[in-house]
């Protein structure tokens, strides 16, 4: 239970001689901060000489680049974190995407520890041979940007220098609830421009995105705007069941009635722009209990343990749609589809593509609700097949008008074509097309990797 610290106690801290924010402050790897009042607080410069020991001393998995540049010329950090050794997954399939920033604000320092923290323990798994860290680094991408605002860092400020809240200074409903300080207009601001523009060309397609922040201990997701519960709301209930019931009891709520109305803030841009998945995480603004000096992980350790289990199972955080059995028949398709993920599919369709993979024929749209099954009986009266055609599914990922949409290959072996006495329709057409067979080798080795993965 999280318990408000006193004003008598908090005025205490002063004559307190404290001298690191870890148990041992001669740890290479301690928290490179000082406790300054209230604050854990790390420099920029302090920031960047560990970032960059990080990238000299594990190459394999630490690849450092830059967002681009504050508006004092501060340089944007991204540790980007995987076994680079592995262009893909074992199975051949590209790797998840998590993205996580933290830092917006200059003066909520455990958010911007949280981010830290969430790459150094991927990093230490590696070196220590955790193998849910490896497991991880060798199926996702981690893109972590600690401190998006190291002028408002280093000066012990909430906004940027130019006195800007950055985080309502993004194009989604900016300046459209009451607020102060969302900027002259939307991306005035050089650190929201710079992330943005990353998420738009670099991580595009992420099936994550967890915004790190410091106040009230509570994790919000869309919207900031409105009260009403977004798209995916099934996705966003299913992790809150999950978290609350195993891991922690951090409240998860709409933004907008969990905390207050807010917009242009990166997280409903994330999910109403990018169509991430997407998360503001507040850690509380207990920074820590005068006369004790805490270790992170084990400050927030209930926090690591909740963005481990989103990390871990970021797999899910989509609609994975799987079809069970496909019947063709001279007037109609009978499909058998089973979503595997926790996010809905309400557009899907299945295509016909010839051999230079366009559509020729496609069905009606219809839904695939998360975790659940769908037998569908599909008009297929304009239907023609080909000698090299080809099946699969096109949807988007999730039910948000954002979301990306995928088209998806169908295993050939789930395949029936009924014969007709009036057509040329041969019985099991495209069981031993080699392309179909390779792709539907490779699903069924993915299919059975994932499961196992969850068992485990």
């Amino acid at each position: 239970m999280r318990v408000a610290v006193g004003l008598v106690l908090c005025l205490m801290l002063a004559s307190i001689p404290v001298t690191s924010a870890q148990s041992d402050s001669n740890d290479e790897d301690a928290w490179p901060g000082e406790p300054i009042d209230n604050h854990v607080h790390m420099t920029w410069a302090a920031l960047t000489l560990e970032v960059n020991q990080w990238a000299d001393d594990y190459p394999e998995i630490v690849d450092l680049t830059s967002v681009g540049e504050s508006e004092l010329g501060k340089t944007l950090w991204v540790v980007r974190l995987s076994d680079w050794s592995l262009e893909t997954k074992a199975n051949g399939s590209a790797k998840e995407i998590v993205y996580i920033d933290g830092g917006h604000h200059g003066n909520e320092y455990l958010g911007t520890a949280l981010a830290w923290l969430s790459a150094k323990w991927y990093i230490d798994g590696w070196v220590e041979g955790n193998q849910e860290a490896i497991d991880v680094l060798q199926s996702t991408e981690l893109h972590i940007l600690i401190m998006l605002n190291p002028d408002g860092n280093d000066i012990d400020t909430r906004w940027n220098i130019n006195q800007v809240d950055l985080n309502r200074n993004y194009d989604h409903y900016w300046n459209t609830c009451p607020t102060t300080q969302p900027g002259s207009s939307a991306f005035s601001e050089a650190e929201t421009e710079a992330n943005a523009n990353y998420m738009n060309t670099v991580v595009p397609d992420a099936d994550l995105y967890v915004t790190m922040h410091t106040g009230v201990w509570i994790m919000l997701y869309p919207w900031g705007k409105w009260p009403e519960q977004p798209s995916d709301w099934e996705l966003y209930h299913q992790i809150r069941e999950d978290v609350n019931n195993n891991l922690s009891s951090i409240p998860i709520q709409n933004a907008n009635q969990g905390l207050y109305p807010n917009c242009g803030t990166s997280r409903d841009y994330g999910y109403g722009v990018m169509g991430y998945p997407t998360f503001t995480f507040e850690t509380d603004d207990e920074q820590f209990i005068p006369g004790s000096v805490e270790n992170l992980n084990d400050r927030l350790g209930e926090e690591m343990d909740v963005m481990k289990y989103l990390i871990a199972n970021v797999w899910y955080w989509r609609a994975r749609l799987d079809v069970q059995s496909l019947e063709v028949s001279d007037d109609e398709i009978s499909l058998d589809v089973t979503n595997h993920g926790q996010a809905s599919a309400s557009n899907a369709t299945l295509q016909y593509v010839d051999s230079n993979g366009n559509a020729i024929w496609q069905s009606n749209l219809f839904t695939v609700n998360a975790t659940n099954s769908s037998s569908l009986t599909l008009d297929a009266a304009n239907l023609s097949l080909t000698d090299d055609g080809t099946w699969q599914l096109y949807y988007q990922v999730r039910v948000v008008d954002s979301a990306r949409w995928v088209s998806e290959p169908i295993n050939s072996s789930v395949l029936s074509i009924l014969e007709n006495e009036e057509s040329n329709f041969l019985i099991g057409y495209g069981l031993f097309n080699p392309v179909s067979m390779i792709t539907g080798f490779v699903m069924i080795a993915a299919f059975a990797q994932r499961h196992e993965r969850r068992e485990d």
